[in-house]
């Protein structure tokens, strides 16, 4: 018998790369605005938008605002002073959702899992709905699996215990006995499926320390070694 039938997956920096397309969205809107953005800031922006998001997971700050104060952080550390951030903000949530990077080969995984029909799978993620949306149907992921939830349309961010119970919810016959979450983030995924109850599964390709020491089930490096933890739980 299978331990599990559910899977969860992150969707920025596990089955897309993230700073791929963070870089691209940066670049392009600062051309976009007459500017030329430096390798320094791509990394500034990087950090400042990283620690935003964790201010959000934790419920310190209002997600809207934050992400058009993530950039006005940006543009006082470089002394811009031309460009509207709430402009920038827009352009960027759209071109940040115009591109898209497989990590792993991610689609032929998710296509193999349907495929063998034996796992639902769904997507949870913290990203902005427009943006989510749109690479997620361009890259086809949205036609493969079962559900996904954003948390600006469910209401509240992961690693909240809320968001992943409302997530429970909406998913036919859910046991969370069944269920494995599978993220990069110890913050938001590792401490999510703590909070939620569910096991969990740290994509960790760098090999980095758990340094939040949540309680991490499973470790993989690459997304296909999945297939090990799911074929040993079924024996």
């Amino acid at each position: 018998m299978r331990k599990f039938d559910t899977i969860l997956w992150d969707v920025d920096q596990t089955l897309l790369d993230f700073k791929k397309s963070e870089d691209y969205a940066v670049r392009f809107c600062f051309r976009k605005f007459g500017k030329e953005a430096a390798d320094e800031t791509v990394a500034l922006y990087s950090a400042i938008n990283e620690s935003f998001w964790k201010r959000i997971e934790k419920g310190e700050i209002n997600k809207k605002e934050a992400l058009v104060d993530r950039f006005r952080s940006l543009f006082e550390q470089i002394g811009e002073e031309d460009i509207d951030a709430g402009a920038f903000q827009k352009e960027y949530a759209k071109a940040l959702g115009s591109v898209y990077y497989y990590q792993d080969d991610s689609y032929e995984l998710v296509k193999r899992l349907k495929e063998e029909g034996k796992y639902r799978q769904y997507l949870v993620t913290n990203g902005v709905t427009l943006t989510q949306k749109n690479k997620l149907h361009l890259s086809g992921f949205d036609k493969l699996v079962d559900g996904i939830f954003i948390s600006e349309e469910i209401g509240m961010p992961k690693p909240s215990k809320e968001y992943f119970e409302k997530c429970f919810s909406m998913m036919p016959g859910f046991c969370k006995e069944k269920a494995v979450i599978v993220g990069d983030s110890l913050s938001s995924d590792m401490k999510g499926g703590n909070n939620a109850g569910i096991a969990t599964c740290w994509y960790n390709p760098s090999g980095l320390q758990n340094h939040l020491e949540v309680k991490v089930d499973y470790e993989i490096k690459n997304l296909n070694e999945i297939w090990e933890i799911l074929e040993k739980d079924a024996q």
